[in-house]
């Protein structure tokens, strides 16, 4: 989160501490002071995914071949100049910023209804004032930087400490993000994504040596500043009456400046009139009107401190409370042979396996589950107001408490009381987030019983791979269709997959949902980035945005399953640059919905398959039953797409035991 208003306070009151440089002069620069290692930039990615989704469009669920695009021009100006970049994403949300991140949780549902409610009177997507991240972007941001060749880590604790510790203790170039909590820090340079100018290679450098002189404090004080202006550890409501007596008795205080300017300029005049030692310190928390944590200063201050770093705030021997965070994770997988704990924290081989997957972005949300039982889901690009189609967090709900059984291996415990439950913070109508939900693992059905995670991720064999496809689809309830799936492109197998399971759970998918579906998958195939940029929408259908985010979320579903699983799929297998883009599915959805011809949807991909009439027929779906074959067509330049346009009309007459 940072220091509330210190980023502007730096801009406006201290130009001279915002420097612009020549990111390539200074790679040069540090070649020749470092002639041993290469200039690194650490990236904190969470800071730049805002800045780095420049394509046009943004409701529709995300143009993720442009923004893959985008992602690789970004990264070959640093390789070019010789800059190598290390990307860090947040892995966790821990405890004492739950709070603050609900938070922000509620304020993006309503930003989201506002957006709701601008396309439903305008049918079009609104400015850029009003821009909301696609769904699940950061978590496919990682996946697509690691498919890039990039080095990308998830972090096991708060996102900005590892960066800062990464910077400090590899002697890196410097940081690039947006988060004033880099002025606090004592590590490498802080460089500005906000300001970058791509095409010139040059950022505004922050100096904090700068910032201290206009505030008359020291790098040592940094820390207890940030925390008297209210930070993740001590909130800023309990220091209204602190910043009243420091503006009162501050020689600083300027009407031309705004309150906040004023609170930063009097707190940094109240810090340097004190002595910095730890009775310091502990005279402010018994000032302060803490409530009763009287330590919220210590931690605080002690946060900021780096690996190896003291300050005179903290007792010397006391040890930073960020490198215990990880240690204090309590056991929570039963199984012995999965995780265990001992008090000086010896974890086992597949426990450990877990938590290196997670912090080089192989696996998505296993470490999470494992460590402390507790998962969380940002908000989705969701309309509240249709009630016809659930929240993307419900709809999902059955797989992941498959994928939680899978994980916790609850099959094994004789009572469902005997076994925890999971708790899930989701996003959804009618969910302030007051507390998680408490969610039951259920065992999936499995022919044979439900393998271990022994079986499932270390064991070898080709009877190991199936049984791995099996107890993938079991969370999906689709065991029964492993042979069809498994003749499909891998990207296409996993979409079917998906689409199965929606028209299963989401009663209000219709045949047009179904064939845009299709359409969009068998015409995205070769479409390049540049073609989908120049996709043009005459207007942009509510329920379409909707209903792409589902998708999209739908696959972050399916890498989880795939991780707990042990990758039956490859993770680049289910990415959604290789089956979804937004504008196309637009289109393909209200052509459907305006009742196009299957050739028409089809785009034309009418052909011959090795020079024979490959006919499918297109069976039109009602009141329960397969009532008739409309139409016959020719497709595809592949044999696959023959194959796939089977599996989909295949799966809509399994699933469709009801009206669609």
């Amino acid at each position: 989160m940072g220091v509330k208003g210190l980023q502007g306070f730096v801009a406006r009151v201290c130009p001279d501490a915002c420097k612009t440089v020549d990111l390539r002069e200074m790679a040069e620069k540090h070649r020749i002071d470092h002639p041993d290692s290469p200039p690194v930039i650490v990236v904190d990615a969470m800071g730049c995914v805002r800045h780095w989704y420049t394509p046009e469009f943004w409701v529709c669920g995300g143009q993720w071949r442009e923004y893959l695009a985008i992602l690789e021009d970004f990264i070959k100006v640093f390789m070019a100049a010789g800059i190598k970049l290390v990307f860090y994403f947040d892995g966790v949300v821990e405890e004492k910023k739950r709070e603050e991140w609900i938070k922000r949780r509620m304020k993006n549902t309503e930003e989201i209804a506002r957006l709701f409610q601008f396309i439903k009177t305008h049918r079009k997507q609104p400015g850029r004032e009003m821009f909301v991240l696609p769904s699940a972007l950061p978590t496919f941001t990682r996946y697509a930087l690691k498919s890039l060749g990039q080095e990308t880590v998830c972090t096991l604790q708060e996102a900005d400490f590892e960066v800062a510790a990464y910077g400090l203790q590899h002697d890196c170039m410097g940081i690039l993000g947006q988060d004033s909590d880099y002025l606090i820090y004592n590590t490498c340079p802080y460089f500005s994504i906000e300001n970058l100018r791509l095409d010139r290679l040059v950022t505004v450098m922050y100096s904090r040596e700068v910032l201290c002189r206009v505030l008359g404090i020291s790098l040592t004080h940094l820390p207890l500043f940030a925390c008297l202006l209210g930070n993740d550890v001590v909130p800023e409501s309990q220091l209204e009456g602190f910043w009243h007596k420091c503006l009162i008795n501050s020689p600083h205080r300027n009407n031309s400046y705004s309150r906040r300017t004023n609170i930063l300029l009097s707190v940094a005049n109240y810090i340097s009139k004190i002595p910095c030692s730890y009775s310091s310190l502990r005279h402010l928390e018994e000032m302060l009107p803490l409530g009763s944590d009287k330590t919220l200063l210590y931690r605080g201050v002690s946060s900021y401190l780096l690996p190896g770093q003291q300050s005179p705030w903290i007792p010397p021997n006391i040890t930073n409370c960020q490198m215990l965070s990880f240690q204090q994770q309590s056991a929570f997988c039963q199984d012995k042979e999965i995780f265990q704990v001992t008090c000086f924290l010896k974890l086992n081989n597949y426990f450990i396996l877990a938590k290196e997957q997670h912090i080089q972005s192989e696996n998505y949300s296993i470490f999470n589950i494992l460590s402390n039982g507790e998962i969380e889901c940002s908000n989705s690009l969701e309309d509240d107001c249709d009630t016809e189609i659930p929240g993307q967090a419900l709809i999902y709900r059955p797989a992941r408490q498959h994928i939680y059984s899978i994980l916790l291996e609850s099959g094994k415990v004789s009572s469902s009381t005997d076994y925890p439950l999971v708790k899930e913070w989701f996003v959804y109508s009618g969910n302030h987030l007051k507390q998680p939900d408490l969610i039951q693992p259920v065992q999936p059905s499995v022919t044979g019983g439900t393998p271990n995670l022994k079986t499932l991720w270390l064991a070898k064999g080709p009877d190991v791979e199936k049984q791995r496809y099996n107890t993938l689809l079991a969370c999906f309830h689709l065991q029964e269709e492993m042979e069809e799936l498994q003749a499909l492109e891998a990207p296409v197998a996993g979409f079917c997959c998906l689409l199965a399971y929606l028209m299963m759970q989401v009663s209000s998918l219709s045949l047009e949902d179904l064939n845009a579906f299709l359409a969009l998958v068998l015409c995205l195939k070769g479409k390049s980035a540049a073609q989908l940029t120049g996709l043009q929408l005459a207007q942009v259908d509510p329920r379409a945005v909707h209903l792409g985010s589902v998708l999209i979320r739908g696959l972050t579903t399916l890498l989880m399953a795939n991780s707990a699983c042990g990758f039956p799929f490859k993770m680049d297998d289910l990415m959604p640059w290789a089956v979804f883009d937004g504008k196309l599915f637009q289109e393909k959805y209200q052509q459907s919905h305006r009742g196009c011809s299957m050739e028409e949807l089809l785009e034309g991909n009418v052909r011959t398959v090795n020079q024979k009439k490959v006919c499918i027929q297109v069976c039109v779906l009602e009141s329960h039953q397969v009532l008739s074959c409309s139409s016959k067509y020719v497709f595809s330049s592949q044999p696959h797409f023959v194959l796939q346009i089977w599996v989909f009309i295949r799966f809509a007459c399994y699933v469709t035991e009801r009206s669609v």
